[in-house]
């Protein structure tokens, strides 16, 4: 009588010691030759934490890598004194500055992440013709100030969403802030690829960038891509990371020749990952297929599947679409919230706009006279 088929679940079960190992200081020991040159801090000082999740936007005390001088006078500064009764915290960060600015001169330029985030959706930030160029202490604090993704990583509770078994409040902490400054460089979004791996086996090879490009229909070029992503993992990754438990994805970079690549990020098999051109069910179907769980499995499963954005009417596609747009802010009122809280910095929006309204009204009157 043959043995039960066992079937994978959609998703595999991951303890709080597996899900560390997901974090930039935890994989980039084992992968460093394989991966972008990198410096890691760590811990951060609970100040720090602090400052990340305190309300505006604003940079630290001495972040700056040329002082700001006040065009108040003394009179101006003294009566602004007397008048602020609540002033916001400020902070300051002196020997992490120093460790950026060592990091900025030994790497040209950097770019920042936490344990597992980076702010790409504060890249807009900066400069669009170089995003995440940090070249200073300020600008890695405004991308991670400015970052929605970077909160999940600030808060234990977050990041042990969905362990099985749940956290202890060991494993809690054990978790330490840390900082992490990655070699900046012009990458070319076209060849980015998230790798999806489940029980060891390579199933899926998705395009990260949502944007149509003619090459990726070319089935050579398919081809080429599938069989370097597939030999780098063989010889690289697979068999060589057994916290994990064989489930995992990781983002690939692809030189231009699309002969080789490097690893950029891995992350945990979860919902919280971006299955981009996938879903998760058809992942899960591609996994019985090559597990023979299936009953219509075959020996050509065993290749991964790739997915691209194969016409410019493909739904993925977002050619006019900025990346992470619902992020953005006028410049404008990034200056204006530094060190208020939310009734105060609306007011002055409003009054903001109000007189802005109010000129345009003046400019009107005059061109009628």
């Amino acid at each position: 009588m043959p043995a039960p088929v066992h079937t994978p679940l959609l998703f595999p079960s991951h303890s709080p010691e597996a899900l560390l190992a997901f974090q930039f200081s935890s994989w980039y020991p084992r992968f460093s030759a394989h991966s972008i040159k990198s410096t890691v801090i760590r811990p951060l000082s609970p100040a720090f934490r602090e400052y990340l999740d305190s309300d505006g936007v604003f940079v630290p005390e001495g972040a700056e890598d040329v002082p700001t001088e006040s065009t108040l006078s003394d009179d101006e500064d003294a009566a602004d004194e007397d008048e602020s009764t609540d002033e916001p915290a400020r902070f300051a960060f002196p020997e992490l500055d120093a460790r950026i600015r060592e990091a900025v001169a030994d790497y040209g330029a950097v770019f920042p992440k936490l344990n597992f985030s980076s702010p790409r959706d504060a890249a807009w930030m900066l400069p669009a013709s170089s995003p995440l160029k940090c070249m200073s202490p300020a600008d890695v604090y405004l991308l991670l100030k400015s970052s929605d993704f970077v909160q999940h990583d600030l808060d234990p509770e977050l990041v042990f969403d969905g362990c099985d078994p749940a956290p202890t409040p060991e494993s809690s902490t054990a978790y330490e802030l840390e900082l992490v400054l990655r070699k900046w460089y012009p990458v070319d979004r076209a060849r980015e690829l998230r790798c999806f791996v489940r029980q060891e086996n390579l199933i899926g090879i998705s395009q990260r960038d949502p944007n149509y490009y003619d090459f990726w229909n070319e089935r050579e070029t398919q081809a080429k891509v599938i069989n370097a992503v597939t030999t780098f993992w063989e010889n690289h990754i697979k068999g060589k990371w057994e916290q994990t438990q064989g489930d995992y994805t990781f983002d690939f970079l692809l030189t231009r020749d699309l002969s080789r690549g490097h690893i950029v990020d891995f992350n945990p098999y979860l919902p919280r990952t971006d299955p981009l051109l996938f879903t998760y069910e058809e992942l899960h179907d591609l996994l019985l297929a090559r597990t023979g769980s299936a009953p219509d499995a075959e020996v050509g499963a065993r290749v991964p599947e790739l997915r691209v954005v194969d016409s410019p009417s493909h739904p993925a596609a977002s050619r006019n679409a900025p990346a992470h747009q619902h992020n953005m802010v006028p410049i404008e009122a990034l200056a204006m919230s530094s060190g208020r809280d939310v009734q105060e910095f609306a007011s002055m929006w409003q009054d903001e706009i109000r007189k802005t309204m109010e000129g345009e009204d003046s400019d009107d009157d005059g061109d009628e006279t």
